[in-house]
């Protein structure tokens, strides 16, 4: 468990590779999912499997977290608790964030005030608050923004969602305030969030920056994401990720 700057309780959990680590990487996930969701450990094993210490966590309201969950917006004293935490531990410098959706807005709003940071990595991040023109949207709004349907999102999806939007600046005005390595990954298939928000991320973004659409890949963290996301990391850490890219 570690504590937050606002005083909420997060469950963790850290994975350390034997010796010293290539870097450390704070993987933070999506609406819904949790520190142990089947996606955010098959991509925490693939990156521990390269030599990186990984920590992933349960983001407020989450699992077995406390708080309330902001979509995106106070989870980013969630990731700067799980850097503090990280950087703390005095086994590597360099750590590098990846974030899926909700948790890939929370890393961009923190990565936009921490210039140490050795990367950024965002996944199905939104350019701007504006919802697309489908189901899964619309389900999405009723299930955060109504009273009826932030009780079904507490009883039956277990994530305790804040009464008040709280209206942040959106990803697209964070973008140029960036002085890491900033990759942009979106899926192609992705039927949420559509990629023309991942060009827009990475036009506004200054280098050193990379843009992947990733074929077949829907939203968020999955097994077409593995692959990308840790070249993505590898690129970060490498001269390359001090050169543009794009994919």
């Amino acid at each position: 468990m570690f504590v937050t700057a606002d005083e909420i309780e997060l469950f963790a959990r850290h994975r350390e590779v034997p010796g010293t680590p290539r870097a450390t990487v704070v993987v933070t996930h999506g609406f819904t999912a949790s520190a142990d969701d089947e996606h955010v450990v098959a991509l925490a094993d693939a990156l521990h499997g390269h030599d990186f210490d990984v920590t992933t966590y349960d983001a407020r309201g989450h699992g077995r977290s406390g708080g309330l969950c902001t979509l995106g917006d106070l989870e980013r004293h969630d990731v700067a608790a799980a850097v503090a935490r990280t950087r703390a531990r005095d086994r590597s410098d360099r750590v590098v964030l990846v974030g899926a959706s909700m948790g890939a807005i929370s890393s961009l709003r923190y990565a936009a005030a921490d210039h140490e940071l050795a990367g950024l990595v965002t996944l199905s991040c939104p350019a701007r608050w504006r919802l697309p023109r489908n189901p899964r949207a619309v389900l999405a709004a009723l299930l955060t923004r109504t009273p009826a349907g932030r009780a079904v999102t507490a009883r039956y999806l277990g994530v305790t969602v804040a009464r008040r939007w709280t209206d942040p600046p959106p990803p697209l005005e964070l973008a140029p305030r960036l002085h890491v390595p900033f990759a942009v990954l979106h899926g192609a298939a992705d039927s949420f969030i559509p990629a023309s928000d991942a060009r827009e991320l990475y036009a506004a973004a200054h280098e050193p920056r990379r843009l992947d659409v990733v074929a077949g890949l829907g939203h968020a963290f999955g097994p077409l994401a593995i692959a990308p996301v840790v070249d993505a990391v590898e690129w970060a850490l490498s001269p390359v990720g001090s050169e543009p890219g794009r994919r």
